[in-house]
């Protein structure tokens, strides 16, 4: 799957804020509406959040190449303090690096799910849980808020993770 070039991420921007004014009335592409049926915004509500939840064990199980699996080949992670990862190599780059440092024990409460259009969502989450520092074998508590932002090629594709951000909630000290 391909993301967006900069000039249809502004365009791709004005239509996720119109599919947020409008709600699901809104067509996408002129050809396809937003799910009208109950079952079917829960289906994609269940998608994403089964992607959530696949990225947290992967996550607590330092399972690299199941996270990059879940991103989009040009996908971006954005890391705290940290310039951003982009692409399929650099994202694994990034997670070795990460689990070469520590290990995680974390659980995501995911507080938004919100399917824009049939092939855009984001989600807002928040985790906590324990970091063990591998060269100490210190472990410290942990919490982030995250938001993520999905894709996928049209309604039968699965969600990747298009661009992925997240923040301590613990400051310093």
């Amino acid at each position: 799957m391909t993301l967006p070039t900069r000039a249809s991420t502004t365009m791709l921007a004005c239509m996720t804020l119109l599919a947020l004014l409008a709600g699901p009335s809104l067509t996408h592409a002129g050809t396809k509406t937003m799910p009208t049926t109950q079952e079917a915004a829960e289906k994609d509500d269940a998608a994403v959040i089964e992607l959530l939840r696949s990225y947290e064990r992967a996550l607590n199980a330092k399972d690299v190449e199941t996270i990059v699996s879940l991103y989009a080949p040009d996908g971006v992670f954005m890391a705290q303090h940290r310039p951003p990862n982009v692409g399929s190599q650099q994202i694994e780059a990034a997670y070795k690096g990460v689990f070469g440092m520590i290990s995680l024990d974390i659980t995501f409460e995911i507080d938004e799910v919100e399917v824009v259009t049939p092939t855009v969502a984001w989600a807002r989450t928040r985790s906590a849980g324990k970091t063990t520092i591998l060269a100490t074998g210190d472990v410290v508590s942990e919490g982030n808020q995250e938001l993520f932002l999905l894709f996928r090629a049209d309604e039968g594709a699965p969600w990747k993770i298009g661009r992925y951000i997240f923040s301590t909630t613990q400051p310093p000290g």
